[in-house]
């Protein structure tokens, strides 16, 4: 690939610094993601130019305008604190006739929120569990269909932010205190899915025509307590001290038969199709015992961080980190917005 002027949006505060002199592992955790991927560009011979965004489109303007990127490096995953609004972001980028890296508008809005997402799912007969919406405002009534236990989340947020092990309802009161939490918690409306016992599953997907997914990884539990719901809560997935003392950790699910591995490559790019992305995402699935593949969640903006799973998975696969980038930005390069279409 010819070496290319990147603009790369991060999280305005997460601009990486040039080395990790003198840096602690509690500021790396900030924004490792955005050095991993800074360095390795420049690495690979790229000109980097980082840019720290929170609530202001015109410096992104202005760096279009100015520097005249080959490509914009897609790692903002909010705007004004709004957790769905990076969808906004790469529809601007698209007004500016820009490229960029990830998922397109229309993936994003659609993976980001989870009813809706499930809905499409639900009409392609893809498998995910049973779900209602309980909007602000409103008093919770669950329909009959749905039985407990029940796992409540927010519509949108995701990170698990809000998912502890109080998410795991056994009853309608219970169902009603955890709706009210996640309303005021998150100020989003709550959805109340049915738990499925099993196996946590995560799966990359690449491509924007050719699709390819990279081998399954499963978040291991540990010696969590037998009574404890194996579920990704915020402790879980970023608690380090939790996790040492749990023994939880990421690894690929080697056990998998091949019939297994190929359903569960086929049920994720049927998803990524039925949700219009492209560029790359995560699946998030759970495996029952009987061996039932659900989808849980569509990621369309994941954590690209080096060690981290999605990266980790594409090695496995035989794809290495820079392999990875460079994937990542040559799709972004032949992706063809609308504005191209003429």
């Amino acid at each position: 690939m010819r070496k290319l002027r990147i603009l790369l949006l991060v999280r305005e505060g997460h601009v990486p610094p040039d080395t990790l002199d003198g840096v602690t592992e509690k500021e790396l955790d900030a924004w490792k993601a955005e050095f991993d991927v800074c360095e390795t560009l420049r690495c690979l011979g790229h000109e980097v130019i980082p840019l720290g965004v929170y609530d202001d489109l015109g410096p992104i303007r202005k760096a279009l305008l100015e520097q005249s990127p080959d490509i914009t490096f897609m790692l903002l995953e909010e705007f004004h604190g709004v957790a769905i609004y990076d969808f906004a972001i790469i529809s601007y980028l698209e007004l500016m006739q820009q490229a960029y890296t990830g998922c397109n508008p229309r993936g994003l809005l659609l993976s980001k929120d989870k009813a809706l997402s499930k809905k499409i799912l639900s009409y392609h007969r893809i498998p995910t569990p049973r779900f209602a919406v309980f909007p602000k405002g409103r008093i919770v009534h669950r329909p009959k269909r749905l039985t407990f236990p029940l796992f409540v989340k927010s519509v949108i947020e995701d990170a698990s932010f809000g998912i502890s092990q109080a998410s795991i309802v056994q009853t309608d009161q219970q169902l009603a205190e955890r709706v009210n939490f996640i309303h005021e918690k998150t100020g989003d409306d709550a959805i109340a899915e049915q738990y499925i016992e099993g196996r946590e599953l995560y799966v990359g997907v690449i491509g924007n025509q050719r699709l390819q997914t990279f081998p399954a990884w499963e978040m291991d539990f540990g010696n969590m307590p037998e009574e404890m719901a194996k579920i990704a809560t915020q402790h879980v997935k970023f608690n380090h001290k939790y996790q040492e003392r749990h023994g939880i950790t990421t690894h690929a699910a080697t056990d998998l038969d091949d019939a297994m591995q190929a359903r569960i490559a086929k049920v994720c790019k049927r998803v990524y199709r039925a949700l219009h992305m492209s560029g790359y995402a995560r699946m998030d699935l759970r495996l029952s015992p009987s061996g039932e593949i659900y989808v849980i969640e569509s990621n369309a903006n994941p954590n690209i961080e080096y060690g981290e799973d999605f990266a980790e998975s594409a090695e496995t696969g035989g794809v290495n980190y820079e392999q990875l980038l460079q994937r990542i930005l040559s799709l972004g390069l032949s992706y063809k917005p609308a504005w191209m279409a003429g």
